[in-house]
């Protein structure tokens, strides 16, 4: 009985922040042990993948903060992400006929990410530029952890519109804190224009211009 109103009393004590956290953890894990699976890796190393994709952002930024690191101090955190692993040994199937499930969940765990960097930044008494900096690095650094780990070319270096829908809804946050909606009116603006900013510009082919070389000129 003890064991069960401890239980209950944990999820009492959860706020709407460890929500997203622990939502955007599940489904960027899930993200990067798909596309381990992919490249073929065993149980462990997809572990270590999804790992590093879900916690690898939040590191960077309580480390530059100078705040505790998240994870070492809950260990939910790494069990979720072997439940992650588990959910995909399970329905791996299910999800291979998913072609769009890689996607989806990154721009879940994208937005939810930049929600989480940017709140806790706020916490931290520092201003909404700062917080739009770390909501970015908290969102976008995991994927770059994973794709070198898996041999990619890391996807915001691409044309692809990636760490940009973080900074946007950075600042749709900035608006929302300006105008006096903060709280969960500013999260859920905020991650919604993170998710629909990678959305679209998946969907319209919508990228920022390449940087190239000056052209040579002949001597």
């Amino acid at each position: 009985m003890e064991f069960i109103n401890a239980i209950f009393n944990w999820f009492g004590n959860i706020t709407l922040l460890q929500i997203i956290d622990f939502v955007g953890t599940f489904a960027f894990a899930i993200s990067g042990i798909r596309l381990a699976s992919a490249k073929q890796f065993d149980w462990f190393g997809a572990y270590v993948v999804g790992a590093a994709t879900a916690i690898g952002g939040g590191t960077l930024r309580d480390v530059m903060l100078d705040v505790p690191v998240f994870w070492m101090h809950d260990g939910f955190y790494l069990s979720c992400t072997g439940l992650a692993l588990l959910w995909v040994i399970l329905f791996r199937k299910f999800l291979v006929h998913m072609r769009n499930t890689f996607f989806i969940f990154d721009a879940v765990g994208l937005a939810l990410f930049t929600i989480v960097g940017i709140q806790k930044t706020l916490d931290c008494d520092l201003p909404i530029w700062v917080a739009i900096v770390m909501g970015t690095m908290t969102g976008a650094a995991g994927g770059v952890i994973r794709d070198v780990l898996i041999n990619e070319v890391p996807l915001i270096f691409r044309k692809e519109i990636y760490a940009m829908a973080c900074v946007v809804g950075g600042v749709v946050f900035g608006i929302c804190d300006m105008i006096g909606l903060a709280g969960p009116v500013a999260m859920l603006a905020c991650g919604t224009a993170v998710f629909l900013t990678r959305v679209l510009a998946v969907k319209y082919c919508i990228c920022l211009p390449t940087l190239k070389a000056e052209d040579e000129t002949p001597e």
